[in-house]
């Protein structure tokens, strides 16, 4: 058997296995400064410099959405997925009463599938459109469970505490629990790819967005998502906290029509996130 110390020693070398390499890196080169500024105190500025330029680094990439410098990120399918004409359309912060029923009656008119990142307390809150969801044929996938604006700042026991508890509410309207995890608006820190680890969660961004939360205008918003579209696109829009149109309509429902019936032009069919990978 082993004792309460060999747990925790295995428990910390797992931990430290699931770090990103950039987290694996950082934390030598922090001994590195330590023992320069040791050896020539003199050359303090030097070392200072060398700490500031690794977290700007770690920094830069925790405030880009769909950089890998902090572990494995998806922002395209796999290559069979491109071989096979697919591509996927992501919706965040919903589900939404009156707009998430809209996407899925267009949805349903081109027998295309989505992926849905939920906020566990709007599913919570809307459970029976969540079902909906679900038996339409769609995945719910993990966009914690309060969305909240200073998540990239939380710690381990954050970032564990606002996932489980998302994967808790979806799994209790899905039947499931999701696979994939997207953190609110893309923003994280190096502590966050350990607990996906753990938690069996892949981080997922995009291929393009057209910044439907905030653009009012549905031309922009269509251009940026149909620009270079492509087998193997992950696009991003929102079904709950859309920006309005200047007739305040949710800028997505006009969106949406036109894209879909892009994409049928294009010759390419939108699957869920699961299902695209099983390809």
């Amino acid at each position: 058997m082993n004792s309460p110390g060999t747990i925790g020693s295995v428990n910390r070398v797992n931990t430290i296995r699931h770090w990103p390499a950039s987290l694996r890196w950082s934390l030598p080169w922090h001994a590195a400064m330590a023992l320069g500024c040791a050896a020539a105190p003199e050359q303090w500025p030097l070392w200072v410099a060398g700490l500031a330029a690794n977290h700007a680094l770690l920094t830069g990439a925790g405030l880009t959405p769909r950089s890998n410098l902090l572990g494995p990120n998806i922002t395209r399918l796999s290559d069979p997925a491109r071989q096979a004409g697919v591509i996927c359309l992501t919706f965040d912060d919903g589900p939404d009463p009156a707009v998430t029923p809209i996407v899925l009656a267009l949805l349903a008119q081109y027998g295309f599938t989505a992926s849905f990142f939920c906020i566990g307390r709007h599913l919570q809150a809307h459970s029976g459109l969540a079902q909906q969801i679900v038996q339409a044929g769609h995945s719910i996938e993990n966009h914690t469970q309060q969305h909240r604006h200073n998540f990239s700042f939380l710690g381990s026991a954050g970032f564990r505490r606002e996932i489980a508890a998302a994967q808790a509410s979806v799994a209790a309207v899905a039947g499931v629990a999701p696979r994939f995890f997207r953190a609110p608006a893309g923003m994280r820190n190096p502590l966050l790819q350990p607990v996906l680890s753990e938690m069996g969660l892949q981080l997922t961004s995009w291929t393009r967005r057209g910044f439907d939360t905030r653009e009012k205008d549905p031309d922009l918003v269509y251009q940026r998502l149909t620009r270079n579209l492509a087998a193997a696109d992950i696009l991003l829009l929102h079904d709950g906290h859309a920006a309005k149109t200047s007739r305040g309509q949710p800028v997505i429902l006009e969106v949406l029509p036109r894209l879909l019936a892009r994409i049928r032009e294009e010759r390419l069919r939108a699957l869920s996130l699961p299902q695209a990978f099983a390809l």
